[in-house]
């Protein structure tokens, strides 16, 4: 299997798990998303600690964290995707499952913007066609609802950076993200620490909740990984692509289990992405082939050439 397979095999299995986990937090739903988001961070560092003790990897961690230039850049990239958690779980608890959908719906053509200006990554005018009418589509639900959808847009656009830094960091992504919830695990224990010194905390309440908040680690952790490993192997809007899967199975998961609003905006909201996404899928691909065909003549040009004298 060549790495661009490995790439979206990863992705992939990392959009599945993402795409059904709303069904999981939605069990938790009686739970504050700070304490949630407290025992994703802790459970989600002991799994990531265990494989890299049994690798024998512990010291990269410090090697890792003790260069500035990457202690930087996976400091940001666990504020954001703490911050992404935490509006998630929130959103799911709330009802607004539509709402994350949409977020993970906007997220590729974010990140096709990203891969153009942050890596120079060009785009035809069907590419930037399909950005446009997803920008109308976000502008016409936020004039038909009264409010602008600002979980999606913040879930979209924290994890859309969250990629793009990722993709620049040359760190395996075991260690890569275990410094990530290692970095945010001091905010973690000082949320769970109030919480059971005024007696609210879950964790030992009931064998059930216990279980799926330490659950929430493995969850968390193995599509991070896959995430991790499957984004340095494929170009940023290929990963966009792929990245498909996880708000549809989201936006199955809130209308057709949970019965979550989706009213006419949604509809045409949704409807308008979905073309934009299928223009941008579209000239990607005609892009992508005719990449392919310019490599090709150039191949045959260049093999004429040496033949002769």
């Amino acid at each position: 299997m060549s790495d661009t397979q490995k790439g979206i095999f990863a992705i992939v299995a990392a959009s599945a798990t993402w795409g059904f986990s709303p069904v999981y937090f939605k069990l938790l739903e009686g739970i504050p998303a700070s304490e949630v988001l407290a025992h994703r961070t802790l459970w989600s560092l002991v799994f990531f600690g265990g494989i890299l003790f049994f690798q024998g990897r512990l010291g990269e961690i410090y090697k890792t964290l003790s260069q500035w230039r990457f202690a930087t850049a996976l400091a940001l990239a666990s504020f954001l995707i703490s911050v992404n958690w935490f509006l998630f779980i929130h959103a799911v608890q709330i009802g607004k499952t539509t709402e994350t959908s949409l977020g993970y719906y906007i997220n590729p053509l974010m990140a096709v913007v990203l891969g153009r200006f942050w890596f120079g990554e060009r785009l035809n005018r069907g590419q930037w066609f399909a950005v446009g009418l997803a920008a109308i589509a976000v502008t016409l639900l936020t004039l038909g609802l009264g409010v602008a959808p600002w979980i999606s847009l913040v879930l979209a656009l924290s994890f859309a950076i969250y990629g793009a830094i990722k993709k620049q960091l040359a760190i395996g992504p075991i260690v890569s993200v275990t410094c990530e919830v290692l970095i945010f695990l001091p905010v973690g224990l000082t949320i769970l620490y109030f919480a059971h010194k005024d007696g609210h905390g879950y964790f030992g309440s009931s064998v059930w909740q216990t279980a799926l908040l330490i659950g929430s680690g493995p969850l968390t952790a193995l599509p991070l990984i896959l995430f991790a490993f499957g984004v340095r192997r494929l170009a940023l809007s290929t990963v966009g692509l792929l990245l498909y899967i996880n708000p549809t199975l989201q936006l199955f998961c809130a209308v057709v289990i949970f019965g979550d609003p989706f009213s006419r905006w949604h509809i045409i909201t949704f409807a308008m992405i979905w073309v934009a996404l299928t223009i941008y899928t579209i000239a990607a691909r005609k892009t992508s082939m005719a990449s392919a065909g310019v490599s090709t003549t150039d191949k045959n040009s260049a093999s004429s050439g040496s033949a002769n004298p």
